[in-house]
C-alpha cells in the first residue's frame, strides 16, 4: 500500500487549491483512479489529483515538490508499461482534460492531455481531416505522441510526433511553456518521440491532412502454413513502394469466432491489415494484390468510414486484460527472419498474443533524423511482440516469451526499440540510451535542464508490478 508520507492538513489544503479531485488510499475512487488499461500493473500511489486545467497541474506539482514525491503523468491511461501510475507518489491525472478544437481554415487541431485518438477522430472527421493517430482509438494521444506515435496514415503522413506544430508543457518549477520550431525549438525536438519525461504536456497542436470520410482498407487473413511464402511477397511489394498505404501483419491462433467456423477458430493464421490515404478508387486497386497472396480464410476489405477503421482492433485490447510488448527495428525482412516470425507466433502460450511486422518508410523516412529524437527513421520494418492474456497464474510465462522472442531476433535488428513498445521499461536509461544513440546525450541535456531533480523520473522509468519482478526468462542484454 502507499506510503503515509503527506500531512493531513496539507492534503486539505491541497485539495481545497484544486479545482479537480484529489484522491487518496482509503476513499472510495482510490482502486479505480489508480487502475490503467494494463491489468499486470497493480501500483499504489500517496496522492492522485485529478486535474482540470493547467492551473490544477501547476498545483500538483508544487505539493510534489515540497513534498518531495516522485510524479508519474497520465493521459488516456493506455501505456502498456504503466508508466501512468507510481508507487508512493503523486500522479498528476490530466484524463478529464479531453477537450479538441478544429481549425479547418489551418488544417490543425488542438488537443488536451487526456483525449484519446477517437476523441481527436470525431472532431476532425466532421471536416473530412485526421492527423496521424494509432490503430486503437482509446489510446491516449500524449503518450503515443511523445513516443512517436505509429498509426494507420504513417506512410503518408508520418508518425503523430511528425505532424506536431507545438505543445504547451509545465515544467518541474511550475513554469508553462510551449515548445515549438519557433520557441523553445530543443524542447520541441525532444517532445517529438524522446518519451515526454521533462514534464507534463497539457496540449498538444497537430497538422491535419485530407482523409476520409470514407478509405479503401484491407484487412485479409491467411493460414500460417502459408505465412512465409505470403510475407517474401509481401516484402517484394513493400519494397516497390506504395506510400499511400501503409500496412500491418500480425500472426497468432487470432481467434476471431465471427470470423472462422469450427477448427479454424483455433488454428494459426496471420492477417495483413492496412488503408490507403488517397480516394477509396485508388485506394481498391492498390489494396488488392494483398488480397491475392494466397487463398485466404477470410477477407473483410472494403470501403469504410476511417474514423470506423480506426476502432477495428479496439475489442481485441480490452482494458483490465494483461499485457507485456516489446520491439525491434528490423533492418529488413529476411527468409530467416521471416521463418522466426512465424515460429515465434506459434510458440506464444497465450491464443490472444501476436507476433507483428509493421510496415515503415515512406513520410517517416522522410524526416530528417536531425530534426526530432525519435528513432528508426531508416528501418523498413518494426518487429512488435504482443503478449496478451488473461489469467495472472500465465505472468511468467507471458513475459518469458516475449523476453525470448526479442532475444532471438535482435540479430536482425541494431537493438533499438519503439519507445511505445517498451516491456516495462525495466531497462531503465540503458534502453533509452540504446535506443537513442547519439541522440541520448541531447535528451539527458534538456531532462538536465527541465527536470534537474527527476520529479517526473516515475513516468520515464515504470517499475514492475509484484507479479513480474522475478526473472520470468533471459533478460535483454
Amino acid at each position: 500500500m502507499a506510503t503515509e508520507t503527506l500531512d493531513t492538513a496539507r492534503v486539505e489544503q491541497f485539495a481545497s487549491d484544486l479545482r479537480g479531485t484529489v484522491i487518496r488510499p482509503g476513499d472510495t475512487e482510490y482502486d479505480d483512479a489508480r487502475a490503467v488499461w494494463n491489468g499486470v500493473i497493480d501500483r499504489y500511489p500517496a496522492v492522485i489529483a485529478r486535474c482540470r486545467g493547467v492551473a490544477d497541474v501547476r498545483t500538483a506539482l508544487a505539493l510534489a515538490n515540497e513534498a518531495d514525491l516522485p510524479v508519474s503523468v497520465r493521459g488516456g491511461g493506455h501505456n502498456v508499461a504503466g508508466s501512468a501510475v507510481c508507487d508512493d507518489g503523486l500522479v498528476v491525472d490530466c484524463s478529464e482534460m479531453t477537450a479538441v478544437s478544429v481549425d479547418p481554415d489551418a488544417r490543425t487541431v488542438w488537443v488536451q492531455a487526456g483525449a484519446t485518438w477517437a476523441d481527436v477522430d470525431h472532431e476532425t472527421q466532421a471536416f473530412g481531416l485526421a492527423t496521424p493517430g494509432g490503430v486503437v482509438s482509446d489510446t491516449g494521444v500524449a503518450g503515443l505522441t511523445l513516443g512517436g506515435g505509429i498509426g494507420h496514415l504513417r506512410c503518408r503522413y508520418g508518425l503523430s510526433c511528425d505532424n506536431l506544430r507545438s505543445a504547451e508543457l509545465v515544467t518541474a518549477d511550475g513554469d508553462v511553456v510551449t515548445a515549438s520550431e519557433t520557441e523553445n525549438p530543443d524542447l520541441f525536438w525532444g517532445l517529438r518521440g524522446g518519451g515526454g519525461d521533462v514534464g507534463v504536456v497539457t496540449a498538444f497542436e497537430f497538422d491535419c491532412h485530407p482523409v476520409g470520410p470514407e478509405v479503401a482498407t484491407c484487412l485479409v487473413f491467411y493460414p500460417a502454413t502459408e505465412l512465409e511464402r505470403i510475407l517474401g511477397e509481401y516484402r517484394e511489394w513493400v519494397a516497390a513502394g506504395h506510400d499511400d498505404v501503409s500496412t500491418l501483419v500480425f500472426a497468432g491462433e487470432l481467434p476471431e469466432e465471427e470470423l472462422f467456423d469450427g477448427d479454424a477458430v483455433h488454428r494459426q493464421k496471420f492477417a495483413i491489415m492496412g488503408a490507403y490515404a488517397g480516394s477509396p478508387e485508388d485506394g481498391e486497386q492498390a489494396l488488392a494484390p494483398l488480397r491475392e497472396l494466397g487463398d485466404p480464410l477470410a477477407d473483410v476489405s472494403g470501403r469504410m468510414p476511417y474514423a470506423e477503421f480506426q476502432t477495428l482492433l479496439d475489442e481485441d485490447y480490452p482494458d483490465g486484460m494483461r499485457y507485456y510488448w516489446k520491439s525491434l527495428y528490423l533492418d529488413s525482412l529476411s527468409d530467416e527472419a521471416i521463418a522466426r516470425v512465424a515460429h515465434w507466433a506459434e510458440a506464444a502460450p497465450s491464443p490472444l498474443s501476436t507476433v507483428d511486422v509493421w510496415e515503415l518508410g515512406g513520410a517517416i523516412a522522410d524526416v530528417d533524423p536531425d530534426e526530432s529524437a525519435f528513432p528508426g527513421r531508416d528501418a523498413r520494418f518494426l518487429l512488435g511482440i504482443e503478449a496478451n492474456w488473461e489469467d495472472p497464474a500465465a505472468d511468467d510465462a507471458n513475459v518469458a516469451w516475449v523476453r525470448d522472442c526479442f532475444a532471438d531476433m535482435r540479430r536482425f535488428s541494431d537493438g533499438s526499440v519503439y519507445l511505445n513498445f517498451p516491456g516495462f521499461r525495466e531497462d531503465g536509461d540503458e534502453l533509452r540510451e540504446g535506443t537513442f544513440g547519439p541522440a541520448y546525450e541531447r535528451l539527458v541535456a534538456l531532462k538536465d535542464e527541465y527536470d534537474p531533480t527527476d520529479l517526473f523520473g516515475a513516468s520515464g522509468t515504470a517499475t514492475l508490478s509484484e507479479s513480474t519482478r522475478a526473472d520470468s526468462g533471459p533478460q535483454e542484454q
